[in-house]
């Protein structure tokens, strides 16, 4: 299952965003954005994987890591240790919004980008994520329990970018 961040594309290298976010930040803005009011939730493993798809597109549109944390390949799929950690204690429930946000962390091109990641791949369950990157190659090609490594997420991800002069 092939999907794509279909209104991004790559951007110049020196065009330097805010500092460096780190994975927490990143889930959090998506604990703040996701619509409770019509029912939707996240929970740590859907956080997991959409951690992974956002630092894969910032990899591959901004050739930078969108932050520090390793992803590892664990069983479910890819997993930043220090996200799962805090989250860990609502199992398979989902994840109330942080009590505070500071949306001035946040770069507009990292907004963006985050907004798109959701957008694609939010609407899919937890499950349908975890077996989605179990097709891809930055999973696929790296030991249980390994970092999946920034340069095989960026090769990947450029794949599913649009580049200037496509539909």
């Amino acid at each position: 299952m092939a999907h794509s961040v279909a209104t991004m594309k790559q951007q110049n290298p020196t065009k330097r965003r805010k500092p460096m976010l780190t994975a927490t930040d990143v889930a959090e803005y998506f604990l703040t954005i996701v619509d409770r009011e019509n029912g939707d939730t996240l929970t740590n493993l859907k956080i997991q994987k959409l951690l992974y798809y956002s630092q894969g597109f910032a990899l591959a549109i901004h050739r930078m890591p969108l932050f520090e944390q390793k992803i590892i390949a664990w069983n479910l799929g890819p997993v930043v240790l220090e996200v799962y950690e805090q989250y860990k204690e609502f199992g398979v429930d989902a994840i109330p919004a942080p009590k505070s946000f500071n949306i001035e962390k946040y770069s507009p091109d990292t907004i963006e980008l985050l907004n798109e990641v959701f957008e694609v791949y939010g609407q899919f369950s937890a499950t349908a994520l975890v077996n989605m990157t179990h097709e891809e190659a930055p999973w696929k090609t790296t030991k249980t329990h390994a970092e999946i490594e920034h340069k095989k997420l960026q090769n990947f991800f450029s794949t599913r970018l649009k580049h200037d002069g496509q539909d």
